[in-house]
């Protein structure tokens, strides 16, 4: 993992590469991190570096954070957020960039082992999936990027967030279990599972997919996918 830490007070700098090189030792994982006294030098950076984790002052000179938070969204849209702030009167403004997380200055150990402790779990999960042997080979299916399964004429069929399809000789049920074991995914009909991570619209009798792509909904099951769609919508937007 690649973390940048960005904060125009050194002093509060250091205490933060601190505790996570305390971090780093205590919980033996692998990463790295970078710091930066100004918000324009981490810009510069951020499409060469690929970071994981921006941990970014809010109140800085020249460019301030929210300001940076804008111009690094237009760059990445994936990476990981967290505002460091002495005040929490920021927090709604930081949704307009879907920021991961807020910190309150002085920053403590607790709270930042916390946070990256969520960040590992959720790294960890992105990278579990599926095996399966396809008629050319074996192939391994993400399930964050799984957009959803469907069953047609005997055949199994594996539609990626990227419009990939990997076919498979099988039947839904052979993967049912384990997929309606996570909570992002729900059936949607007999013949369908969906990712709720990969919707961005669900109507009467369909849900589309972030890439476009419609998948029906039975009348009979519509309102369990609701609400499992409303209780999802709830827990991107960090709503408890």
């Amino acid at each position: 993992m690649k973390i940048a830490i960005c904060d125009d007070d050194s002093q509060e700098l250091n205490r933060i590469s601190s505790f996570i090189d305390t971090y780093k030792r205590i919980r033996n994982v692998p990463l790295i991190y970078s710091t930066f006294l100004s918000a324009a030098e981490l810009v510069s950076k951020v499409s060469s570096e690929g970071y994981n984790i921006l941990f970014l002052d809010i109140l800085m000179p020249g460019i301030n954070g929210m300001q940076a938070a804008h111009e690094i969204r237009s760059i990445d849209a994936e990476v990981k957020i967290v505002f460091l702030t002495t005040s929490p009167e920021f927090a709604v403004e930081s949704y307009e960039v879907k920021a991961y997380d807020y910190i309150l200055k002085p920053v403590s150990k607790d709270k930042l082992f916390s946070l990256l402790d969520a960040v590992f779990a959720e790294e960890q999960m992105l990278m579990e999936g599926l095996t399966i042997k396809t008629q050319s080979g074996i192939a391994r299916i993400l399930f964050s990027r799984l957009a959803f399964v469907e069953i047609m004429n005997k055949k199994l069929y594996f539609n990626m967030a990227d419009n990939s399809v990997q076919e498979v000789t099988s039947s839904l049920a052979a993967f049912e279990e384990k997929l309606l074991a996570r909570s992002e995914f729900v059936k949607v009909h007999r013949s369908y599972i969906v990712n709720l991570w990969q919707v961005s619209e669900l109507r009467s009798n369909e849900i589309i997919t972030n890439s476009g792509k419609t998948v029906p909904v039975s009348r009979l099951l519509y309102k369990s996918v609701r609400e499992a769609y409303m209780k999802h919508l709830f827990l991107e937007k960090g709503v408890e």
